[in-house]
């Protein structure tokens, strides 16, 4: 009971959970509005259920931020509050800004994807067993497809002591091939560090530098970093290491990757991420078209260019290629330091999604992909031509309000642009927003309908509010705000 109430207690302060820009895509369509508004109530309800210390989303939609939240804390103790714009790690969702230079490198004449790495690398060497075979290009690199061992030959997930560029390219030389170049897919923080070594040779430039102002800087990503200075440090949300069983976290203190940078260094926030999010889902008619990245170019990093064996998805360049309800989406993830983060696309929908969390048991996928159903199905709804538009009597806004029965369950009334429903925050909660959905048919007067047949009726008081709600044969009692 007292973990029931206190998740009643935490939602009765929720904010606000939308506010629609002026002349922006929400103040237009209400049915996303919707979508949010019950997406919302879920992350909530997960938050504070599986007691994650902080989660951040944003909900991009061609070139607009149309919506983004924190929710819970960027540091418990001092209780400071997650917002879109608290820095975080983004870990390997590195690995995509890196391809992005590679491309932008290879569009200036500077590199081509099948070059040998050692063209760029003549230092580089591995041991093969594999007599026939070929040499390893940026092209096997960008798509894990080059046999590389998963790291390079230090221990730094152990002692976080990450070696430096000319450390990791020399020990490669007592390192051994796992497969022969392009047989078979296996991920690879080396060979995404070997990437970065290569964007420092061909740019003339380190990679701190080239990512700052090839892609931050025009972006407007002004708040992100590849490592960031110490004194910045200090702004980042506090990494909680997993939930011990009596409830206790311990932090993760920040440490850097070094000459591994471009496999998982960078830090930002949805606020900015969703710059980068935007450029992905640019057409090619944007009179930015080019300033970063061409939209033919990103287009190309968006297909598949190999194909798991399994046959369930694939690799673009840099990106993880997926189908999912008949579109194809482009990802990836991250995970560093007990921050992780997923970026989400469907670029022929123009949808995508950022979630960040600072828990290293918390997946932010779960959000991620919630989100790409819920509100991508409300934005794709939106597009379509509606011809016959349900009827909903604005006066039923008198029924919102969060209910309870007598021992702890809570449920909120909420009025949808086309429909009247009841949410059941469930414990633990559903796996997805739409779960704890019932939709409530009008009959007459206060009496509704549920689509199982039975029925819901408000018992009004004399001053024209809900005294109670009868479901079925039991009742429903507001809580009071």
């Amino acid at each position: 009971m007292r973990g029931r109430a206190f998740v009643l207690l935490a939602l009765l302060f929720l904010g606000p959970p939308l506010v629609a820009q002026d002349g922006g895509f929400l103040e237009q369509h209400q049915e996303v509005r919707d979508a949010i508004t019950l997406l919302d109530l879920w992350i909530e309800e997960q938050r504070l259920y599986h007691q994650i210390p902080g989660i951040a989303i944003g909900i991009v939609y061609d070139q607009e931020l149309i919506w983004s939240r924190g929710y819970g804390f960027s540091d418990l103790g001092t209780r400071t509050p997650m917002t879109p714009t608290t820095l975080l790690r983004i870990g390997s969702v590195t690995k995509v800004f890196t391809a992005t230079a590679i491309l932008q490198l290879r569009d200036q004449g500077k590199l081509a994807l099948d070059d040998p790495v050692t063209r760029h690398l003549p230092e580089f060497e591995i041991q093969s067993p594999f007599s026939d075979a070929p040499e390893i290009t940026i092209w096997h690199l960008l798509t894990h497809t080059a046999g590389l061992p998963r790291e390079a030959a230090f221990p730094y997930w152990t002692d976080h002591e990450f070696p430096t560029r000319d450390e990791v390219v020399a020990a490669a030389a007592n390192q051994t091939q796992i497969y022969s170049p392009g047989t078979e897919y296996k991920y690879s923080n080396l060979g995404v560090s070997l990437l970065g070594a290569i964007i420092e040779e061909a740019s003339g430039k380190s990679y701190r530098e080239f990512i700052d102002s090839s892609i931050f800087t025009p972006l407007g990503m002004d708040h992100s970093s590849v490592d960031p200075p110490e004194d910045a440090v200090d702004e980042l949300a506090t990494a909680y290491m997993r939930r011990r069983s009596d409830g206790s976290r311990q932090t993760m203190d920040y440490y850097e990757t070094r000459g591994m940078a471009s496999m998982g260094s960078i830090v930002s926030s949805v606020e900015d991420l969703a710059r980068f999010v935007a450029l992905n889902l640019r057409h090619g008619n944007s009179t930015a078209d080019g300033e970063v990245l061409r939209t033919s170019t990103m287009r190309e990093m968006h297909r598949p260019h190999w194909v798991y064996s399994s046959w369930s998805g694939g690799m673009g360049l840099g990106f993880r290629i997926a189908p999912r309800n008949g579109l194809t989406t482009a990802s990836h993830g991250g995970w560093i330091g007990d921050h992780r983060s997923h970026l989400l696309l469907i670029p022929e929908s123009q949808v995508g999604v950022v979630a960040m969390v600072n828990a290293g048991d918390v997946s932010p996928y779960v959000f991620s992909y919630e989100a790409l159903g819920l509100v991508g199905s409300a934005i794709e709804a939106s597009t379509r031509v509606v011809e016959e538009v349900p009827v909903v009597d604005p006066s039923w806004k008198k029924y919102s309000g969060l209910y309870s029965d007598p021992w702890g369950w809570e449920y909120q009334v909420l009025l949808l642009s086309d429909r009247l429903i009841l949410y059941s925050h469930d414990y633990p909660p559903g796996e997805s927003a739409d779960e704890g959905v019932t939709p409530l048919q009008h009959v007459e007067g206060d009496t509704f309908r549920m689509p199982e047949g039975e029925l819901v009726v408000f018992e009004m008081n004399d001053k024209g509010g809900v005294e109670r709600i009868r479901r079925r044969y039991d009742y429903l009692y507001q809580v009071a705000r």
